[in-house]
């Protein structure tokens, strides 16, 4: 049975003391923590047997800045999107896996909360309660880390200002879910403004642990289609084989496709892709990358297997090499 094992508080940012007990404020954390402000993270969490492994036994509660330390619970395997029930009536959602530090040996050097970065979990409290070392942990629902993290945005001043009911997003959200297994995190609106769609994008990208983030809409030549340059301005590198294989597949359907600007790229470690705006088009252009993305996503993840084309070249070379 996975337990809590220590509960740590403090009302500034760096070591934590452990306490008695706690309480579970909804929506926000942990009463008098510094973390329950945090929009995306008020709740940290670090499981006993991690600490022990990365630290060779050498750790105090509150040392990594963590708010919950765990015994017998899998966090390794948990993604974004599970429930947990912590003692009688609490329930967390898991929210982020692990954090980007800007200077981490800094961090590092000071409190030791890097730790965070590679073994930590923070989630936002759906139910408060009283927490006591020694409760119980319930897991009440499981998205499991190995399935892919995705957002759908639909880029539209209708849509945005409710004069049309979206639905694109949706039909891109189920493709993802039925073709991809993927959990969707949000499906979001913006309007048609480089500014805040950027802005979004960028948020999502950075806060969000996602593998794939999708707009859908303003990738066409009308004076206020931007997508693809709120998308540019983003994007740390481009990939523009999704780009040329959604153009030739819409191309094969309509010649019209010709005049789609969309274009795609990662940003950190996620994967961000323009679609058109009909719910068609965007559902055929996904389609064309559907079957490529599980790898892509498996190299972002930093998976350092070579792809079954490379290997099976480099086999068939060392067969020849070898005969020779």
């Amino acid at each position: 049975m996975a337990t809590i094992q220590h509960i740590c508080v403090s009302d500034r940012p760096g070591l934590k003391h452990p306490v008695e007990n706690a309480h579970l404020i909804t929506g926000l954390g942990i009463d008098g923590d510094w973390h329950a402000s945090l929009d995306r993270r008020p709740v940290s969490l670090l499981a006993e047997e991690d600490l022990n492994s990365l630290t060779k036994g050498k750790w105090r509660p509150g040392t990594f800045s963590e708010n919950i330390i765990c015994r017998d619970l899998p966090l390794a395997t948990l993604g974004v999107g599970t429930r947990l029930r912590l003692g009688n009536n609490s329930i967390l959602t898991i929210s982020q896996i692990g954090k980007h530090f800007h200077q981490p040996k800094q961090v590092e050097r000071i409190s030791g909360e890097y730790l965070m970065a590679h073994a930590g979990v923070f989630a936002t409290v759906e139910n408060g309660g009283e927490l006591f070392p020694g409760d119980a942990i319930e897991v009440l629902k499981e998205v499991p880390r190995s399935l892919p993290q995705a957002v759908v945005i639909t880029v539209s001043d209708r849509c945005f200002r409710g004069e049309t009911v979206d639905t694109a997003g949706p039909a891109v959200a189920d493709l993802l879910r039925h073709e991809l297994q993927a959990h969707i995190q949000h499906i979001d609106l913006v309007a048609d403004d480089k500014d805040a769609i950027s802005e979004m994008l960028q948020r999502y990208c950075d806060q969000y642990s996602i593998d794939l983030l999708v707009t859908a809409g303003g990738t066409g030549p009308a004076p206020r289609d931007i997508t693809p340059e709120a998308t540019s301005a983003v994007v740390e590198r481009p990939t523009p084989g999704f780009d040329e294989a959604m153009r030739q597949a819409s191309l094969a359907k309509t010649p019209t496709a010709i005049l789609s600007r969309g274009t795609s790229g990662i940003r950190g470690s996620t994967f961000i892709i323009n679609l058109p705006g009909s719910e068609r088009a965007a559902v055929e252009n996904l389609q064309a990358l559907i079957k490529a993305l599980p790898h892509g996503i498996k190299k972002l993840r930093g998976d350092p297997a070579d792809c079954a084309c490379c290997s099976s070249h480099l086999a068939e070379q060392q067969k020849h090499v070898q005969a020779g």
